[in-house]
C-alpha cells in the first residue's frame, strides 16, 4: 500500500544553508534553513546543528529536498497517514523509475552515511528487499541494501502488519554503509534506483554523512569476547552464551569486557551486573539477532531486574544493538536496553530496530543514558518506568520511535529527579517528543523536539496512565523545570480526539494538576496545531517567562481545562486564528500577565462550535498540503488509541458504593469475564461508576456476568447515568428490569442516545438471583 501524497516534480536543488537568528526574548537560538531554490522543497528549519540545543551529533545532514535529483518532490504535507507526514520536514523524495536519483554535494569530508528512505509494504505484510546503487562523483561504488520489512504498520494500538487493516503507518526506516575511503568535501554522493523490479518506487528522506574513527583498541587487562571466549565475529554461530560467559568472568575477575570489530548473532538478554562491555565503536562492534523458535527472545543487555535486586556499576559503552524486531508486542522484553542498573552508564551505544531503546524498570537509581543514537524502535525511545531516581539520558539522539520518544512515567513508584538534557528527539510516530507522566522535580532541559506525527505533541506533562496520582507520590509534584528547549513542527492531530494537540500541553486526566511547571527560554516553533495546550482536568502552576512563539497552525494558547498561568516575556507572531486563544472554561482557567507579552493575548477568547483547519507554514511561510477537515470538538478517550468499536471502559479508573470480600468494581473493567464486582448485599441501591477519561458520545453499554452456568438465569434492575464533572448526573436510560441468561452468555446490552459522558454509572435497585448488584464486565462504545 502506498499513500497518495502531493506530488510535483523536482529537477534539481542547491546544497546550501542559511539561517534565521530566532529571538526569543533573553535567547537568541540559530535554525538552520534549507535553501529557496526554485522548485526545491519548501523552506524548513531543521532540528539538527542548533547551537547549544539538542544532541551535538557527529554528522552532517542534508534532507534529499534540496539535493539535486531528477525524482518527484512530495509534500509538505502533515496528514497522518500520508507518506510524506512522516518525513523529516514533511517533505521527500520519490524515485519511482530507474535512473531517478538523489545526489548530495558533502559539506565536510566523510567516510560513512546513513539514509532514511521508504519502501513499499509488501501485499502480505512482511516488506519487500531492494537495493539502491550508491555512487560517487557518478562512479559506482556499491549496492546498499535496503527493506521495508522494519515499517508499515496498521490498525489501531498496538498495531499489526496486516495491509487490509485500516491506518498504515511508520513507513520509514534508516540503513548504513562505510564509504571505503575519507571523501572530501565538495564529493557527489549519489543514490540512484537500478531496478524497480524489487521495489517500484524508493522515497529518500535525508542523509547523514560522518567521519567515523578508526576502531577503538582493546583496553589494557580486557577479556576478549572472541579471543577468549570464543565468540563468533562472523555472525554465522550463536554467541550469547559465549558473550554472557565473558561478562560473568569480568565481573568475578574485576576486568572490562571487550567485543572487537564484528557482528554477533545474539538471541537473547545478555545479563551484566557490576562489569564495563566495550566495544570498539557502533560502526565496528554489532550485537544483532533473534530466537528463530521463540521470538519473544532477541538481543539486549539488561541488568536484572529490580525483583532479582537489580544490578549496578555496570558501563555499556562503543557498540552497538541493532536488532529484528518487525512487530509491537507489548510484553515482549526485546528492547535493546533493560531491567535496573543503578550508579550505570550507557555510552556511545546505537540502538536500532529493537522494541524500545531503553525501558528501564525501576526501582533504581544513578543511571545516564549519554552521546548515544537510538532509531527505528516500534515503542518508546527511552522510558524510565517505575521508581527510576536521579537518572539522565543527555546529548542523545532519537528518531522515529513508534510511541514517545524519551518518556518517564512514574506507575505505582515515584520517579524523582530525573533528567532529559541536551537531547534531539525527532519523528515519534506515536504521542511525544518528550514527556513526564508523573515525576518530582523533573528537568526536561536544553532539547530540541521535531516533526510529531499523530496523537501527541513536542513537550508534555502529565498526571496521565495507570499508577500515576498522589496517593502513590507518583504524580506530578515538586518543581517540573522545561528551560532552553526547541519546538519545531510539534504537535499534531489525534486521530481520536479529531482536533489538534498543542506542541506543548499538560494533562490532568488521573488528577489535576497542581506543582510548579517553569517553561523558560524557549522557542516554540511552526506549531502543527497550538503552540500551548492543557486539556482532561485542572492544570495549576504553570509558569511561562521568555517563550517565542513563531508560527501556530490554529492558536496560540488552547484551553480545555481549568487552571493557572503566569505569562512574562511571551511573545507570538504567525498565529493563524485572528483569536490567538481558545478557550471554552471561561474564567476557571486564570492567566496572570507579566510585563512583555505580546500576540497571544484576547479578551474575550476566542469559544467556537467547530475546530478550525490548521494553516501551516515554516518559519511563517505558508507551505502545502492538503487541510483535514473541521471537525466539532469532542472530548478524548485516554491512550491508547481507540476507535468506535474499543471498548472505553476497559481498565479506567473506577468507583463502587461498597464491595463484598474480594470481589471489588475494578474486577468489572478487567476484561476478564471470570472476575466480577458484587455489592454489599441487601443494601440496595448499589452503584458503580467509571471515568472514561474524558466526555464521549456513549452509544452502547454492554454488562456480563459470569458465562458459568453455575450463575443461573437472573434479571437485575438498573439504571445507566452519566456526568462530565462526576457531581450532576443523568438519567441515559431509566431503570429497567434486564435479564442475564446464560444460554445467551450472560451478556446484556443496552442501547444509548449518545449524549456525552465521561462518568458512566449504573445504579442497582433489584437482582432476582442475588441480594446484591453484580457485574463481571461494564463495557462502553462510541458505536
Amino acid at each position: 500500500m502506498n499513500p497518495s501524497p502531493n506530488r510535483r516534480p523536482l529537477r534539481r536543488g542547491l546544497a546550501a544553508t542559511v539561517s534565521l537568528a530566532l529571538a526569543a526574548a533573553g535567547t537568541v537560538v540559530a535554525v538552520a534553513f534549507a535553501p529557496a531554490a526554485a522548485a526545491a522543497g519548501v523552506p524548513a528549519p531543521s532540528p539538527v546543528g542548533i547551537s547549544g540545543r539538542g544532541a551535538t551529533v557527529p554528522f552532517k545532514e542534508q534532507e534529499a529536498e534540496y539535493a539535486a535529483t531528477n525524482g518527484t518532490l512530495i509534500g509538505p504535507d502533515r496528514l497522518y497517514g500520508h507518506l510524506p507526514s512522516e518525513a523529516s520536514g514533511r517533505q521527500a523524495v520519490t524515485l519511482d523509475a530507474t535512473g531517478e536519483y538523489v545526489e548530495f554535494t558533502l559539506t565536510a569530508p566523510a567516510n560513512a552515511m546513513s539514509f532514511r528512505y521508504s519502501l513499499p509494504d509488501n501485499s502480505a505484510g512482511t516488506g519487500r528487499d531492494a537495493s539502491l546503487d550508491l555512487k560517487i562523483n557518478g562512479t559506482q561504488l556499491k549496492s546498499v541494501p535496503v527493506t521495508s520489512k522494519y515499517g508499515w504498520y496498521y490498525g489501531g494500538y498496538p498495531f499489526n502488519n496486516n495491509p487490509g487493516d485500516t491506518n498504515p503507518h511508520h513507513f520509514y526506516d534508516e540503513t548504513r554503509t562505510l564509504l571505503g575511503s575519507t571523501l572530501p568535501a565538495g564529493t557527489k554522493v549519489r543514490l540512484q534506483v537500478s531496478s524497480t523490479s524489487a521495489s517500484p518506487s524508493f522515497t529518500i528522506d535525508l542523509a547523514d554523512f560522518e567521519q567515523v574513527g578508526v576502531p577503538v583498541g582493546k583496553p589494557s587487562g580486557a577479556l576478549d569476547v572472541v579471543g577468549d571466549f570464543g565468540a563468533d565475529p562472523t555472525g554465522a554461530a550463536d554467541s550469547t552464551a559465549k558473550i554472557q560467559a565473558a561478562v560473568d568472568a569480568g565481573k568475578a575477575q574485576g576486568r572490562t569486557v571487550y567485543i572487537p570489530q564484528g557482528t554477533f548473532q545474539v538471541r537473547d538478554h545478555i545479563v551484566v551486573d557490576q562489569v564495563t562491555l566495550a566495544g570498539a565503536g557502533p560502526w565496528y562492534s554489532v550485537l544483532t539477532g533473534r530466537d528463530p523458535v521463540n521470538r519473544s527472545k532477541a538481543v539486549g543487555v539488561y541488568g536484572k531486574y529490580a525483583s532479582q535486586g537489580g544490578s549496578r556499576n555496570v558501563t555499556l559503552k562503543n557498540f552497538a544493538i541493532l536488532g529484528d524486531i518487525r512487530e509491537r508486542v507489548d510484553d515482549d522484553q526485546v528492547n535493546a536496553i533493560g531491567g535496573a542498573l543503578s550508579d550505570s552508564t550507557v555510552d556511545n551505544v546505537w540502538m536500532q530496530h529493537t522494541k524500545c531503546g531503553a525501558w528501564m524498570d525501576g526501582p533504581m537509581d544513578n543511571f545516564t543514558i549519554k552521546n548515544s543514537r537510538i532509531l527505528d524502535q516500534t515503542a518508546d525511545g527511552v522510558n524510565f518506568h517505575m521508581g527510576v531516581t536521579n537518572s539522565t539520558v543527555t546529548n542523545t539522539f532519537v528518531r522515529n520511535t513508534g510511541d514517545d520518544g524519551l518518556a518517564m512515567w512514574a506507575e505505582n513508584i515515584p520517579n524523582v529527579r530525573n533528567k532529559f538534557t541536551f537531547n534531539t528527539v525527532i519523528l515519534p510516530i506515536l504521542a511525544n517528543n518528550i514527556v513526564t507522566y508523573g515525576g518530582k522535580d523533573i528537568t526536561l532541559s536544553d532539547n530540541v523536539m521535531a516533526d510529531t506525527v499523530t496523537n501527541g505533541g513536542g513537550l508534555h506533562v502529565a498526571n496521565r496512565y495507570p499508577g500515576v496520582n498522589s496517593g502513590q507520590g507518583t504524580a506530578v509534584s515538586g518543581t517540573t523545570t522545561a528551560a532552553r528547549n526547541t519546538l519545531i513542527r510539534t504537535g499534531n492531530s489525534d486521530y481520536n480526539w479529531q482536533f489538534g494537540v498543542g506542541a506543548v500541553w499538560f494533562s490532568g486526566l488521573n488528577e489535576p494538576l497542581d506543582a510548579t511547571i517553569d517553561i523558560t527560554d524557549s522557542e516554540i516553533l511552526d506549531s502543527s496545531y497550538a503552540a500551548i495546550m492543557n486539556i482532561e482536568g485542572a492544570t495549576k502552576g504553570l509558569h511561562f517567562e521568555n517563550v517565542r512563539i513563531d508560527g501556530a497552525g490554529t492558536y496560540a494558547l488552547q484551553i480545555q481545562a481549568t487552571g493557572t498561568a503566569s505569562f512574562t516575556n511571551v511573545t507570538a507572531t504567525h498565529i493563524a486564528q485572528s483569536n490567538p486563544i481558545h478557550n471554552c472554561v471561561g474564567p476557571g482557567f486564570v492567566i496572570t500577565r507579566g510585563s512583555g507579552n505580546s500576540g497571544w493575548y484576547a479578551d474575550p477568547p476566542a469559544c467556537t462550535g467547530n475546530w478550525p483547519a490548521p494553516q501551516w507554514t515554516n518559519g511563517g511561510v505558508p507551505g502545502g498540503g492538503t487541510t483535514p477537515p473541521a471537525d466539532p470538538p469532542t472530548d478524548p478517550p485516554t491512550d491508547p488509541p481507540t476507535d468506535p468499536t474499543v471498548n472505553l471502559a476497559r481498565n479506567r479508573p473506577v468507583t463502587e458504593t461498597s464491595h463484598t470480600d474480594v470481589y471489588p468494581a475494578s474486577k468489572a473493567v478487567d476484561s476478564n469475564a471470570d472476575t466480577y464486582w458484587e455489592s454489599a448485599n441487601n443494601a440496595f441501591p448499589q452503584s458503580v461508576t467509571v471515568d472514561l477519561g474524558s466526555a464521549r458520545a456513549v452509544k452502547r453499554v454492554v454488562l456480563k456476568l459470569p458465562p458459568a452456568t453455575a450463575w443461573a438465569t437472573r434479571t437485575q434492575t438498573l439504571a445507566v447515568l452519566g456526568s462530565t464533572d462526576n457531581s450532576a448526573f443523568t438519567t441515559l436510560k431509566p431503570s429497567a428490569g434486564y435479564t442475564f441468561n446464560p444460554s445467551s452468555g450472560n451478556t446484556v446490552t443496552i442501547g444509548l442516545t449518545g449524549t456525552a459522558t465521561r462518568y458512566l454509572r449504573l445504579t442497582f435497585t433489584g437482582n432476582t438471583g442475588w441480594p446484591a448488584g453484580q457485574l463481571s464486565e461494564l463495557e462502553a462504545y462510541t458505536g
